[in-house]
């Protein structure tokens, strides 16, 4: 591979997760976003779902993890083996670290297992992440060119699985600001990324078919050939 024309090495393309909240309260369904930073280094001041790269932790914290047999299947598709609990874990994760919000289930066994540092807040609670309740809809892998570069799996969840209040964003770590439920006409009127864009398409057709909608999952990649789009 020649390398890139301002001698810079490729960015390397990380495993990553983000997750689609649906609440269903009002007159119209409603998802949660958040708004990133005018610093940050990818996607600058852009309204996104909570998400972010697999962590090891995520992985040691994974095993045994349960998944929706559709959502572990498609997950396993061009990834490697073990990968889709980890992904799950990392989603839920994410959510917590970035809004607040726990996806758990209460297992009294959680506080006393030994948990892997980015996770101790979470399990203290006696709460285990609820991957069983997410379903895989969407991946995309960010073109060449950018600063970073991810493998990103989206999940959607209904906001019924969370433990405690849906408004309640006091534990969120400030990474994203802004955070609000919208619905899908709402969010279209914000600052997105062009694969949010997408993103918040795909949704709207499965809201349409009831709860996460029985479609196949589209996979946004580079190949040789150019841009590429497959369904999973």
């Amino acid at each position: 591979m020649s390398p890139p024309p301002d001698g810079r090495e490729p960015a390397r393309i990380r495993d990553a997760a983000s997750i689609v909240l649906v609440r269903r309260s009002g007159h119209a369904p409603q998802i949660l976003m958040g708004q990133r930073g005018a610093g940050a280094v990818f996607m600058p001041e852009k309204f996104v779902f909570p998400g972010g790269a697999v962590d090891a932790e995520d992985a040691a914290l994974a095993f045994g993890a349960a998944l929706e047999p559709e959502t572990a299947r498609r997950l396993a598709i061009d990834a490697a083996p073990g990968l889709g609990p980890a992904l799950a874990c990392a989603a839920i994760r994410e959510l917590w670290e970035e809004t607040g919000l726990r996806l758990g289930a209460a297992d009294a066994a959680m506080p006393a297992r030994a948990a892997p540092a980015g996770w101790q807040g979470f399990l203290a609670a006696g709460l285990r992440p609820r991957t069983e309740a997410l379903r895989f809809f969407f991946r995309a892998v960010t073109p060449p060119g950018r600063p970073r570069r991810f493998d990103a799996r989206f999940f959607i969840a209904e906001a019924t699985a969370l433990v405690g209040s849906d408004e309640d964003f006091s534990g969120a770590c400030g990474e994203l600001l802004h955070l609000q439920w919208l619905d899908i006409a709402a969010a279209r009127r914000l600052s997105l990324p062009f694969i949010t864009e997408l993103v918040l398409a795909e949704i709207e057709l499965r809201l349409a078919g009831g709860e996460a909608g029985e479609r196949p999952v589209p996979y946004f990649h580079q190949s040789a050939e150019g841009p590429q789009c497959r369904m999973l």
